[in-house]
């Protein structure tokens, strides 16, 4: 019986590699899976390219695989936190202007749709944001009835780490409010999708058109219980 439940977070990140591209699901402190990126700094792959929302939100996960050397690049729309009181805002900003991590900001839309088409197979595809911006150097650019657009290309994934509410023995996901965020895009943009979730239902327990994200597009699931519920 198909049955895609790990016992561990260990055994969910066991075979992320050197170099790998990681999709990392949240919108500020909603929806992130922080133990699934805490296993990986446990883990020890190093050299990886990060796909986020920000450059790193609180003390731990993200901000912490930054500080520790593992993030060669990052790929995000926002690379500094705003919130001046913590100690790790300014984490990425400092790594950066040091060299040891480059940067691709990249606006939010176009970083969904970016991936979004990765899911659906399609090439390169064609938006008017940050046409005549500094985001658009070294990008095609067309103007079209009058309107100028940035050609970008699809942004796939090794891996995929997101937080859902609740799941399945075969992966089918729930997620609860902004905790959805740019789940469902990354899961169909990455070869390997790890779910962390709250709890696991037996099958049936999901009602069909409360799927969020298909188990088809879900490699593992790993429960670690109720952490803030968001």
């Amino acid at each position: 019986m198909l049955d895609k439940t790990v016992d561990s977070l260990a055994a969910a990140v066991a075979d992320v590699r050197d170099g790998a591209v990681i999709l990392i699901g949240g919108f500020g402190a909603s929806g992130v899976p922080t133990e699934l990126v805490c296993a990986l700094l446990d883990q020890g792959a190093r050299d990886l390219t990060i796909v986020n929302n920000n450059a790193g939100n609180g003390r731990r996960g993200l901000s912490e695989l930054v500080q520790a050397g593992r993030v060669r690049k990052m790929i995000c729309s926002f690379a500094r936190s705003s919130d001046r009181k913590n100690p790790n805002a300014a984490e990425f900003a400092d790594a950066y202007r040091s060299g040891k991590v480059e940067l691709e900001c990249v606006p939010q839309g176009t970083m969904a749709e970016r991936m979004r088409a990765a899911g659906a197979g399609l090439g390169p595809f064609f938006t008017p944001t940050a046409f005549g911006t500094p985001l658009a150097r070294g990008k095609e650019t067309r103007v079209i009835d009058g309107v100028g657009y940035v050609l970008e290309s699809p942004l796939k994934g090794d891996y995929a780490f997101v937080k859902a509410r609740t799941a399945d023995r075969w992966g089918n996901l729930v997620y609860r409010y902004a905790g959805r965020n740019f789940a469902p895009v990354m899961c169909m943009a990455a070869a390997t999708t790890v779910a962390q979730v709250d709890e696991i239902v037996e099958l049936g327990g999901i009602p069909p058109e409360h799927v969020m994200t298909p188990g088809i597009f879900v490699k593992r699931v790993v429960k670690v219980g109720d952490a803030h519920g968001l």
